[in-house]
């Protein structure tokens, strides 16, 4: 069997009256994030690490930030998308384990619901999807609360 891992990372600023999506779901906040499609910044990750272990580029060489086709765009259906690229190149999923990193808000009671979004989109059961959160003690942009940053790894092996 032909494994291969895949690395990811983005970030988002956080600002006043946006909405803020994360993981697939909307979570009350007074900030959101900031960004071409709804911003989900967990999302977007996973993306970039799938890519990546097909080396399949980029999520901003797929769905340019200038094709205004993609401005407010549910990151779901990115993510959608993505799963058939790697698929079309023989692969399927075999786990993630993600890290947010911010202040506020807590992210540890919508972990649940972030998992089951993501297990359906992502075609594997909600026991391959790990996702953790944490601070960066008040240091950097996420501890000033003026964004949010996400890693993720994943695995894919082939079909």
């Amino acid at each position: 069997m032909k494994i291969k891992v895949g690395f990811g990372f983005d970030v988002h600023q956080l600002k006043e009256g946006e909405d803020f999506w994360l993981g697939g779901i909307k979570i009350p906040h007074t900030k959101g994030t900031v960004g071409h499609s709804d911003a989900d910044v967990l999302i977007h990750t996973i993306c970039d690490a799938l890519l990546g272990a097909a080396n399949l580029r980029d999520i901003g060489f797929h769905f340019p930030p200038t094709d205004d086709k993609y401005k407010g765009i549910d990151s779901k259906i990115l993510l959608k998308e993505v799963i058939k690229l790697v698929a079309e190149k023989g692969y399927q999923v075999g786990n993630i384990d993600a890290t947010i990193a911010l202040e506020r808000p807590k992210i540890n009671p919508h972990i649940p619901e972030m998992k089951k979004v993501l297990a359906q989109l992502l075609q594997v059961e909600e026991d391959d999807v790990s996702i953790k959160a944490t601070t960066t003690e008040r240091l950097g942009f996420e501890g000033r609360e003026e964004g949010v940053s996400a890693y993720a790894v994943v695995l894919i092996q082939k079909s």
